[in-house]
């Protein structure tokens, strides 16, 4: 079949074409609905089902997530009961109201047993925190290094806890102090903690 024999094809008679150009014809419009059909229909459900198949795999990383926490829920159980007795244990050294006073009277004596002179111990205003409070303590002392050393060794050996802060340490005295009987002077806040109750929490 030629060009001119194609250009001279009658639409108003489609019955008269020669087989081959009707079968062409026939597979170019089965090929348009084909393409049609799916842009009008399978493409959404093809979207669908992979947004499905997304959703899928976000429930399956979940359901695994959640499978594991099951599997492992004694083991949880287990160290949730020891982290409560460590927290427990932590919170037994922090001192009550009634055990600061005798917290205050072991840090002055921790001093002295290293040989230290108290030039200042003043208890500040207590701060409270969420649920617990500081107590600083604005200490100044007199002494050796070494006999620092054994202080702060002392405070650390405490059965409460007590921690230093903001500390300096200058020399004490003038110039004409013999070498061997200079002195030192440390300047430091100490910070003790008790236990706020429910009441005081609150």
């Amino acid at each position: 079949m030629t060009l001119d024999e194609l250009n001279e094809l009658d639409f108003s008679n489609i019955g008269e074409w020669p087989t081959l150009v009707k079968a062409i014809t026939t597979l170019l419009l089965c090929a348009l609905i084909a393409v049609g059909w799916y842009f009008f229909d399978i493409e959404d459900q093809y979207l669908q089902l992979e947004r499905h198949k997304q959703t899928e795999q976000e429930l399956r990383q979940q359901f695994e997530i959640k499978q594991a926490k099951a599997a492992n829920l004694d083991a949880y159980k287990a160290q949730l009961a020891e982290m409560q007795e460590s927290f427990g244990a932590m919170l037994r050294q922090l001192p009550n109201k009634t055990e600061v006073a005798g917290l205050l009277v072991d840090v002055s004596q921790t001093g002295l047993a290293a040989g230290l002179e108290f030039e200042l111990f003043q208890p500040q205003k207590e701060i409270p925190r969420e649920f617990y409070a500081e107590l600083p303590i604005k200490l100044r002392v007199r002494g050796r290094y070494h006999e620092f050393g054994d202080f702060v060794s002392g405070l650390v050996s405490l059965p409460r806890i007590v921690t230093l802060h903001d500390f300096s340490i200058r020399r004490a005295g003038g110039k004409n102090v013999e070498p061997g009987k200079r002195r030192l002077i440390l300047e430091a806040t100490a910070k003790t903690y008790r236990y706020l109750d429910e009441e005081e929490g609150s």
